[in-house]
């Protein structure tokens, strides 16, 4: 069922139950009212009746002859008197007796001193009747024809008036419905339009303050992180396609002119030790594109766990002496340790080595004495690890790159890289709600600063 229905009928339906629930408190008012008035008057003709029989000594034949001659229903009322005793002492038509008393109604009436209810469609009422301190039981009944014709008039007014006024309120209703859901519907017929090839476009965003607008405002930025997506790929299949294919340009070249005329043993070592050296650097850009996925995963899909930092940093060294040698990485603790928890973090081993391993890396390739040291401390809420080098530094104006995936700056020329391996660590360190800043001065060295929030 689609919305703009639902709300439809959704609105008729609540409009519906509150004219009902008002309908139903005009007719039963109404009808209550209606009631309580006849049982007045009905006392007040009975009582008419009771004071002509007993103060003007009226003959009781000259009442009941009035009882079937008159045309007005109103004084057609039976009015039937008794004592205490369950004596009759008057009847307006003992042969038709419509309300047949019995001893049991006088003794209720004498009790409640007055009674009301109904015989078929009758309204009756039995009440005590004092004069010179005798005291009696007058009963009299009738039907309120006009009543009743009135309320019968009302109900059916107020069916009519009830099933009009749905009708009315059920388009209204679709109308009001099709007019709030026109701006989605617009909305809808633009975003089909929307492909791999336009993601530029955008929804209008209407006042941006109702909440078809904040819709509106929430799928633009949707498409904007799509589009910066879209982009980011095509920037990186690019620079990846670059990247590979120039070690394997350079193998294959190599592997060509090797094998194009007999060579020396020492020229084949030479070729396969440049063919090697070609072959790290594609293990080397394929392990860090595999991190730089991996890291770039949804938080709930990685498993985390409890991890001292201080021990995935020792890690961390011992992986990138061993992968590089002749480089010296130190590490230092700058506060003492009191509490295991200022230095444990919820977080992935695997990831946080890696980005680690990166920063030492880096520390050394672009330090003449090949060395990088590694301090880590802690506040309140955070791990502080700082990572310093006393390198070529970075310009000013590159800083703001760095952490572009591939992008290479001035110091491309000082050693070899792919331009991976600090927007991964930035990813990772994001990925574990964390800050990764720099500040670094050219000729002076880089200092590379990690905050991770601690258990």
């Amino acid at each position: 069922m689609q919305i703009r229905t639902r709300l439809t009928l959704l609105f008729t339906a609540l409009a519906a139950a509150i004219l009902l629930a008002f309908a139903l408190i005009v007719y039963v008012s109404f009808s209550q009212t209606r009631e309580d008035e006849y049982y007045k008057r009905l006392k007040q003709q009975a009582t008419i009746k009771a004071n002509l029989l007993f103060d003007t000594k009226i003959d009781p034949g000259v009442l009941q002859l009035i009882y079937k001659n008159t045309p007005d229903p109103l004084f057609q009322e039976e009015v039937a008197i008794y004592d205490t005793g369950f004596h009759l002492l008057y009847h307006d038509a003992v042969d038709i007796d419509k309300v047949k008393e019995t001893r049991t109604m006088i003794d209720q009436a004498i009790a409640q001193k007055e009674l009301r209810f109904y015989v078929k469609d009758m309204q009756v009422v039995a009440f005590i009747y004092t004069r010179q301190d005798h005291t009696y039981v007058v009963t009299a009944a009738a039907k309120d024809g006009n009543g009743l014709a009135k309320l019968a008039s009302l109900r059916n007014t107020l069916l009519v008036v009830f099933v009009g006024a749905i009708v009315l309120i059920f388009l209204a209703g679709r109308f009001f419905a099709r007019q709030s859901l026109k701006p989605v519907a617009t909305m809808v017929d633009k975003v089909k339009t929307i492909t791999a090839t336009n993601l530029d476009f955008r929804v209008a965003e209407g006042n941006r303050k109702d909440e078809i607008a904040s819709l509106a405002i929430t799928f633009n930025e949707m498409l904007n992180r799509l589009e910066n997506s879209f982009d980011a790929q095509k920037h990186f299949v690019s620079n990846i396609s670059h990247e590979l294919r120039t070690p394997l340009t350079a193998m294959l070249t190599e592997l060509q002119l090797t094998a194009s005329k007999e060579r020396s043993n020492e020229e084949y070592k030479g070729a396969i030790t440049h063919i090697i050296g070609d072959t790290k650097k594609i293990i080397r850009l394929s392990n860090s594109l595999l991190d730089l996925a991996k890291a770039s995963y949804d938080q709930t899909e990685i498993a985390f766990k409890e991890l001292r930092i201080d021990e995935v940093l020792l890690d961390a060294r011992n992986d990138v002496l061993h992968n590089q040698p002749g480089v010296s990485i130190n590490i230092r603790f700058e506060k003492e340790i009191e509490n295991d928890d200022f230095v444990s973090v919820q977080g992935n081993e695997y990831l946080l080595k890696a980005a680690f391993s990166n920063l030492m890396e880096n520390g050394c390739k672009f330090s003449a004495n090949k060395q990088s040291t590694a301090s880590i401390s802690y506040d309140q809420q955070h791990v502080i690890l700082h990572f310093a080098d006393t390198g070529i530094g970075i310009p000013a104006d590159e800083l703001a790159h760095i952490f572009t995936p591939f992008y290479r700056g001035k110091n491309k020329q000082f050693t070899d890289g792919n331009g991976i391996g600090l927007p991964l660590t930035q990813k990772i360190i994001k990925l574990h709600n964390g800050d990764l800043s720099v500040h670094s001065r050219v000729g002076e060295g880089t200092v590379f600063t990690i905050e991770i929030p601690h258990i």
